[in-house]
């Protein structure tokens, strides 16, 4: 039966009231004035220039997988930021709030913000950085690269592709919700139990937690079996496993990571849902439930989930020291054994993360082993791509060494993971920053990885390079505040200071805490850099455009379409003959090779389903947090309605015309942009090429 719930609750709004928007909280207006701004720019530059229709038409209806790539990473940016601006509230908060005697202003005892505010805010960071900023950004460059590297038109379902990303969207939605209405869970990112039951967390936090996460996880999951599908089915003639790239093979493991791994977070959080909504007490051990149950089920999904960052990672850096070292990637084969060893492996090393729950010797000691096992194929991969560097023609562009410092990023983070794969050291430092240090030195690689691949794959799919000089003063501003900010974390871990701390109680702590300070200062400089090489870039984009290949050597099939590339990606479909695929026409003189001829072309029909669904189940989640049934029930049907309607819809796409692609083709060869699709009378009943 149905939880009642403390605090007033009406049939037309359920728990929603004005006391729920905290509009008396200083940071918060400002926050809601600075968001506001932001917003009403955007929405007056749209109309200013009359791009509504464009926008509607070639973006948020598209079926692109390039499109849809680049507005994951669009998501995973502007959640990149607010994660980001968490952080240095965290940091800026410790370091104020330093000893018993600090003083406290908005209503904080210490510092500047209240202990349940600050358990937000820390609960927010780790949940926004690891799947609603690091999880899109990489599964945009998935989007975007996999079905060039394979030789592919598009990916297997189009529609499923678009669908996926509305849904991470409004789950995204959910939680810069929170921000200005009610509240955000302050039980971690994890969901530590018993705080995220009922009696203990009675606000809405934990269910906009809950919810956004939970419609994320199935957005995810399509995207999943996706990628899968496209991989196993729609590679090129003559891509054989073995010549596909070392990025779409990290790309299939991490996505079958994600098909198996997801589900279980589905149903972690759907019991605790039935906990909190229907009274059940899987979670509550004074009424026969397990709380453990809880932590296995949430971490069996967690470590996976680590390595579901960590594999396409390690396949950009594959791509992008091979390209600037001018020479093929030492040992392609071990690399592809290391990629699924680690894939397989992640499975059996949850319980490293509550060695000190008392499962005994032999219990640890099994998990232990299985964790310093990691480091094997890790190492595998480390080696080869230290052996690609050796003796290696390298161009320091700003793509490798953000892949360099990556490397050093996997090398603090993988020595000191062995460290805590120790149960006596685990023992020791569990709870301490020192943990801390250690996982954001792993995410860390992740963002380092991830924006050596904005700036290599972003002529291929905007025509222009970025500006070199404004990015190597982002790369080395954000690199050495990287180092400052958690070299003083390592320390104050081993000094003994605790995680999730709203005030620091040890004035010893301070210098550290002050070093953490200024690297946080030195992260806001870099950003700005980075805005400013937008807007350089942007602004110079005519004279930098650039051909099909802007690097020179690089060596997989994405760089044999024209820069950006055409929405029907390749005019025809190619003959793969070797691994590297460019590299070898580029030796065989045959990288500018023209057709003798066109053929028609099946392309997928832009559809606006996907975003009114992603919007229904925005609606959704915000209705079941507040608990307004009635709007429940009906966004709930709305969803249902639409899938029904889309399932009778008999549109299969249109036909592009061999004389359309020939004089297409011309123009791109004058350095025109063909990018948007045209309007086109919808086919039915046809086969796709």
């Amino acid at each position: 039966m149905q939880v009642e719930v403390p605090g007033p609750w009406s049939p037309l709004l359920g728990r929603l009231t004005l006391d729920a928007i905290p509009y008396t909280n200083p940071i918060l207006q400002g926050t809601f004035a600075g968001a506001a701004l932001a917003g009403l720019i955007v929405i007056g530059c749209v109309l200013y220039f009359k791009k509504v229709g464009y926008l509607w038409r070639e973006w948020l209806t598209s079926v692109d997988h390039k499109k849809i790539g680049v507005m994951y990473i669009i998501v995973g940016l502007v959640m990149l930021f607010r994660g980001f601006a968490d952080g240095l509230m965290i940091r800026t908060q410790q370091v104020i709030a330093n000893g018993p005697n600090a003083p406290g202003v908005l209503g904080a005892q210490h510092g500047f913000l209240p202990p349940f505010h600050f358990d937000q805010v820390y609960s927010a960071h780790g949940t926004i950085m690891i799947l609603f900023a690091a999880t899109p950004i990489l599964t945009g460059f998935q989007n975007i690269v996999v079905p060039l590297q394979i030789g592919a038109r598009d990916m297997a379902f189009p529609y499923m592709n678009a669908l996926s990303l509305w849904l991470t969207t409004a789950a995204a939605a959910l939680v810069m919700i929170s921000l200005f209405v009610g509240d955000f869970s302050a039980a971690g990112w994890v969901g530590l139990i018993p705080l995220t039951e009922l009696p203990f967390s009675p606000s809405t936090g934990v269910d906009y937690w809950m919810w956004a996460i939970q419609i994320s996880s199935v957005g995810t999951t399509l995207n999943a079996i996706n990628m899968i599908v496209t991989i196993v089915e729609m590679r090129a003639p003559g891509m054989t496993w073995f010549r596909m790239p070392v990025f779409s093979w990290t790309t299939l493991s991490t996505n079958i990571i994600g098909l198996t791994a997801f589900p279980v977070l589905g149903v972690a959080l759907a019991l605790l849902g039935a906990d909190r909504y229907l009274g059940t007490h899987f979670f509550t051990a004074g009424y026969g439930g397990n709380l453990m149950l809880y932590t296995n089920l949430f971490w069996i999904w967690g470590h996976p989930e680590v390595y579901f960052l960590i594999l396409p990672t390690f396949g950009i850096l594959s791509e992008v020291i091979p390209t600037f070292s001018e020479k093929p990637l030492f040992g392609y084969v071990t690399m592809v054994a290391a990629t699924f060893a680690i894939a397989g492996i992640s499975w059996v090393v949850w319980l490293h993360h509550f060695f000190t729950m008392g499962s005994g010797p032999d219990i640890n000691g099994f998990f232990s082993v299985a964790t310093m096992l990691v480091g094997i194929p890790t190492g595998v991969k480390l080696f080869n791509w230290m052996f690609t560097l050796y003796r290696a023609r390298i161009t320091y562009s700003v793509a490798m060494l953000w892949a360099m410092f990556g490397l050093f990023l996997l090398l603090a983070g993988g020595l000191t993971g062995m460290m805590l794969a120790l149960p006596a050291v685990n023992y020791t430092v569990h709870d301490s920053v020192f943990v801390i240090a250690h996982f954001h030195c792993m995410v860390l690689l992740v963002v380092a990885s991830a924006f050596a691949g904005v700036t290599y794959w972003f002529p291929k799919l905007f025509g222009f390079k970025l500006n070199e000089g404004w990015g190597k003063a982002f790369f080395w501003t954000f690199s050495i505040a990287t180092i400052i900010v958690f070299a003083a974390m390592f320390a104050l871990g081993f000094q003994g200071e605790t995680r999730r701390l709203d005030w620091t109680f040890n004035t010893a702590w301070k210098p550290m805490l002050m070093v953490e300070e200024i690297g946080m200062i030195l992260y806001v400089v870099s950003l700005a850099c980075f805005a400013i090489m937008l807007v350089v870039s942007i602004r110079n984009r005519a004279k930098n455009r650039v051909g099909a290949d802007p690097w020179g050597t690089s060596r997989t099939l994405e760089w044999l379409t024209p820069s950006p590339v055409p929405f029907y990606n390749f005019a025809v479909t190619p003959q793969v003959n070797t691994r590297d695929e460019l590299s070898w026409r580029r030796k065989h003189g045959l990288e500018s090779a023209k057709p003798a001829g066109f053929e028609a072309i099946h392309m997928p029909s832009n559809t606006g389903m996907p975003v009114i669904i992603g919007a229904l189940a925005g609606i959704w989640g915000f209705a079941m947090i507040w608990r307004i049934w009635w709007l429940a029930g009906i966004s709930l049907l709305g969803i249902v309605v639409c899938v029904i309607i889309r399932s009778f819809n008999k549109n299969e796409g249109y036909h592009l015309q061999p004389q359309e692609i020939e004089a297409m083709e011309k123009n791109l060869a004058t350095g025109a942009i063909v990018a948007e699709q045209p309007v086109r009378t919808h086919l039915h009943h046809v086969e796709a090429h």
